[in-house]
């Protein structure tokens, strides 16, 4: 990363600051736990529409929206 001397950081260069500090503080069980643990808030808040829908746009992306579920 380049170095901005006494400029400020753009958000891309700051939030890439943070994360590098935050996987040099943390292990791998760590960021486990905080995924887990996201995972479980989204399941709260979103139904069964919402993991379809986001569940169709992942298949539009990876197959370039090709295929018979696509709509």
């Amino acid at each position: 990363m380049a170095n901005n001397n006494n400029r400020k950081l753009s958000r891309e260069q700051a939030g890439q600051k943070g994360g590098n500090k935050t996987a040099d503080n943390h292990d791998q069980e760590f960021f486990e736990e905080i995924g887990q643990k996201g995972g479980r808030a989204t399941s709260k808040n979103h139904d069964q529409d919402f993991y379809e829908e986001i569940g169709r746009k992942g298949g539009k992306r990876s197959n370039g929206g090709q295929g018979k579920n696509n709509s």
